[in-house]
């Protein structure tokens, strides 16, 4: 049995722990208005927030949703600021806990991890297999709308194994159950909230452990629902794929993309954005498309509105930040050679 703990709720709810909670969620924030109307009667506004923890009177707001389209149609829903100071208070008391459960080859949304380590550690694993076995192939899997999907029971039945203080799980019961899924009741956490990150984290934990231990699986990297096996035996693959369908619809409730599919690795293995092989790395098609789009656009609306130009520099250093971990010298030529941004 997994250790278990108590006595966290003094910890959430001490006034220290808030204090850093509302530090924590202003960063990147500090001059938006709303956090900008909470830190000017801050200690009010964390003492009334600690006694509504301690009275159970705490309720968490509506979300504000809004849709972003690249590179697909989301759902962002997004927490007040007030109720983003809770979630940091709880995150930063309960994710060591789960932190030390994690295995290694998960990256999303943890410290010291993150896209560019999860891209060398799958370049890491392509170089060991090539050294092993020559010739293999890859298994790339994602979930169905996965946030969308997450099955509350399921995920709060992996809570309670390791924390057994009532007043914490009934706070974390009732962020869960603050967001409405337009998939199903009992089904879905926001994108867009922080504890939503950790909570999909120790949702598919068990999976990354049935995956490394139950299986014995060298090469697996995770990156939130998205994650690769590689493998050299295709057969094989094609038998886990099938154990993996029903792991994820049996113990998590949920289902595979059908987009999930087999393929020879020297077709370059598709993850985090980028092109994977062996020997060297590519920027994905569709980023490189899609920022051929975007820039081609900028000119024509700088003319009209030359305070388009900051936004314009962000963007394009956003870009050559994704490139420079790449081999991409080609590609960004053929985005950024053509853009001139010229007054009339």
């Amino acid at each position: 049995m997994p250790k278990s703990f108590s006595h966290l709720w003094e910890q959430v709810i001490d006034f220290e722990n808030l204090y850093h909670a509302f530090r924590a969620a202003s960063t990147g924030k500090r001059y938006r208005w709303e956090s900008l109307k909470f830190k000017n009667n801050l200690e009010e506004n964390l003492i009334t927030l600690q006694n509504e923890l301690i009275w159970n009177t705490y309720k968490p707001q509506p979300y504000r949703h809004f849709i972003v389209h690249e590179p697909k149609q989301r759902l962002i829903s997004t927490p007040t600021f007030r109720d983003r100071v809770v979630h940091h208070a709880l995150c930063q008391v309960i994710e060591p806990i789960f932190e030390n459960r994690f295995i290694s080859e998960t990256f999303a949304c943890r410290r010291g991890k993150g896209t560019n380590a999860a891209v060398d550690h799958v370049q890491k694993c392509a170089r060991a297999a090539q050294r092993k076995w020559g010739t293999y192939y890859v298994l790339k899997c994602d979930i169905k709308s996965f946030f969308p999907s997450v099955d509350h029971a399921v995920l709060k039945k992996i809570l309670q194994r390791f924390i057994s203080d009532e007043k914490v799980m009934n706070l974390i019961d009732g962020i869960i159950r603050s967001y409405e899924s337009p998939v199903q009741d009992g089904k879905g956490i926001p994108i867009g909230a922080l504890t939503s990150q950790l909570f999909a984290n120790i949702d598919l934990s068990p999976f990354d452990h049935w995956i490394k231990e139950d299986n014995h699986l060298l090469y697996y990297a995770r990156y939130m629902d998205d994650f690769v096996i590689l493998h050299h035996d295709k057969p094989y693959l094609f038998e886990l794929l099938c154990k993996i369908e029903n792991y994820i619809h049996d113990t998590l409730k949920m289902n595979l993309n059908p987009k999930t599919g087999i393929f020879p690795a020297k077709q370059g293995i598709d993850f985090c954005g980028y092109r994977i092989w062996a020997a060297y790395i590519k920027p994905r098609k569709s980023t490189i498309k899609r920022a051929k789009k975007r820039f081609k656009q900028m000119p024509e609306m700088y003319k009209k509105y030359q305070d388009i130009f900051e936004h314009a520099k962000m963007s394009m250093m956003s870009f050559l930040g994704y490139i420079r971990h790449c081999q991409g010298w080609r590609s960004t030529k053929s985005v950024l050679e053509k853009i001139v941004f010229r007054r009339d």
